[in-house]
């Protein structure tokens, strides 16, 4: 887990209970905290007691029967080894306690300014013949812990979570699908209604949807420009699309070192390489350029292409350009490949596809992928 959000949790905590760092962590140890901790299974007896601390103190004014003990399970790149199984891909409710809960939904991240997910999902919840409300909560990384609590105790039955907050979800979560596992994020949450949370990564599934039927992408090469959480969804969608070789690109190769272990680890049949995007010169090796860097997008360097128009004209002619930034609709990037008469992808159908799939979770059924791109469009 990343111990420098950790150690601003305890300092946090510490400086709430108005004890030393030291005095809390030894306190996190103790049986008595370890009491309080009802819905953790014995098994992951080592998350950070202090942390969910936060999250449990409202469990003593609320009044739910416990009925059963479900074993808590956690992202493995959070605690280590991973004792979890997948969750079912079809969301199973928690039918022993008694919902009475509406169907309210948000967004949490911080800058949220732009975002275009409440009009793609009320689209969706009206394809769905659903009555569901859709919030924007802008939620720095230290007002995590609190908007929790908030969303628990506000009757929400789930929410999305976008940067910087895809990893730091993590620590709160009671269950992960594999592919939050695989991809090391979380960007959609459903709240069950004894109030523990399942994690998805639907950015990953969203990214393979997004790719038409008709590209065959076994035994290919594609090149990933950035190493961040898109990149980290591609590359688990492509190991799904069969891909045979993985380069990426980043600015700060020391940086990659854990990313390339990782995913070496996970994807054995998979060549990876890392080499810096500066000193791209030529892309014939390749048959997909991917895109994960914000270069392009609106408000950041929107003027600008993450690969120099050269190095782009090396591709070969069946290539395919897969930008995910989906404002502006139509990248500097995508229009220099159409340019060159090469197929293109935008990130507007991944969007809308990591959006079908969230609410397939929320509800068990699929909402209407053209009505939401719809919405999308009108929004841009």
């Amino acid at each position: 887990m990343n111990p420098d959000l950790y150690e601003r949790y305890l300092a946090k905590k510490a400086k709430k209970l108005g004890i030393s760092v030291e005095e809390l962590k030894a306190r996190g140890t103790s049986s008595t905290a370890n009491s309080e901790q009802n819905n953790v299974s014995q098994g992951n007896q080592y998350v950070q007691q202090t942390i969910q601390d936060q999250l449990n103190e409202q469990k003593s004014a609320e009044v739910q029967p416990v009925l059963h003990q479900e074993t808590t399970e956690v992202p493995s790149y959070v605690f280590g080894p991973s004792k979890m199984s997948a969750i079912q891909e079809t969301q199973n409710f928690n039918n022993n306690i008694n919902d009475t809960r509406e169907n309210k939904f948000a967004l949490i991240g911080y800058p949220l300014g732009h975002s275009l997910s409440k009009v793609i999902h009320e689209a969706g919840f009206k394809s769905l013949g659903v009555n569901a409300t859709y919030d924007i909560l802008e939620t720095p990384p230290d007002d995590l812990v609190d908007r929790l609590k908030f969303l628990k105790t506000s009757g929400y039955k789930g929410f999305n979570v976008t940067i910087p907050l895809k990893l730091p979800i993590s620590l709160f979560v009671n269950e992960v699908d594999k592919y939050a596992d695989l991809a090391r994020a979380i960007n959609t949450v459903y709240i069950e209604a004894d109030k523990s949370l399942k994690g998805y990564n639907t950015d990953v599934i969203g990214f393979k949807r997004a790719i038409p039927a008709d590209i065959d992408l076994r035994g290919k090469s594609v090149a990933i420009l950035g190493t961040g959480g898109a990149a980290h969804a591609a590359c688990v969608s492509l190991s799904e699309c069969g891909v045979k070789n993985i380069d990426f690109f980043t600015r700060n190769i020391p940086n990659t070192i854990d990313l390339m272990g990782y995913v070496r680890r996970k994807f054995p049949s998979i060549t990876f390489n890392v080499y810096q995007i500066e000193n791209i010169r030529a892309l014939s090796e390749y048959d997909m350029l991917v895109n994960t860097t914000p270069i392009g997008m609106l408000g950041k360097a929107g003027d600008m292409m993450p690969v120099e128009e050269y190095a782009l004209k090396t591709l070969k002619p069946e290539a395919i350009v897969y930008d995910v930034i989906y404002n502006p609709k139509k990248t500097v990037l995508i229009k220099a490949a159409e340019k060159l008469k090469l197929r293109t992808i935008t990130g507007l159908d991944m969007l809308i596809y990591q959006a079908v799939t969230a609410q397939e979770k929320w509800f068990g059924n699929t909402p209407d992928f053209k009505d939401m791109k719809i919405a999308a469009l009108e929004a841009l």
